[in-house]
């Protein structure tokens, strides 16, 4: 199984994703790793990328949910998937991965982005991430007022996820 932590920049998903591949004992991805230097220095920048700048990126990522699977291995991969051809990209012809949107008030999130340091991603560009992303009909939605360690106990619950597995 690998299941895939969603949501705008600052929903906690390299936080929460890492806590869960810890508890499971599974492999901990961050989805940042996979984007091209250009997407980065475009970020930081403080312009969006468009969807061009991301499918290099999401077929990055959705071949090693591939190689993961086709490994017999589970992983966690935090990613933001915020439009739904995104998830269908990332998912395409995968059987066992699972979206757990991570989702929060504009406010929260704003907060938790100008508390950040060394990340490239700035708090200008929450409201384009917002505007981007397409709630998921297909992926567990979990509130970020919990803390981590409540959200990955939620997550562990609600996806029904074996002790051990």
């Amino acid at each position: 199984m690998v299941i895939v932590i969603m949501g705008v920049s600052g929903a906690g998903k390299t936080t929460v994703g890492s806590r869960l591949a810890a508890k499971l004992n599974w492999t901990f991805r961050d989805g940042d790793e996979f984007h091209p230097p250009a997407n980065v220095s475009k970020m930081a920048s403080g312009t969006p990328l468009t969807d061009e700048d991301r499918w290099p990126w999401l077929e990055a990522i959705h071949a090693y949910l591939v190689a993961t699977l086709e490994g017999g291995g589970a992983a966690v991969v935090a990613c933001s998937a915020l439009k739904e051809e995104y998830r269908r990209r990332l998912s395409n012809g995968v059987a066992g991965v699972r979206f757990v949107h991570l989702s929060g008030t504009p406010e929260l999130l704003a907060q938790r982005m100008a508390a950040r340091k060394d990340h490239f991603m700035p708090p200008g560009l929450l409201g384009s991430q917002l505007a981007t992303l397409e709630a998921p009909s297909d992926a567990l939605v979990v509130n970020i007022s919990l803390s981590p360690d409540q959200l990955v106990d939620e997550i562990i619950r609600r996806l029904e996820i074996p002790h051990g597995f």
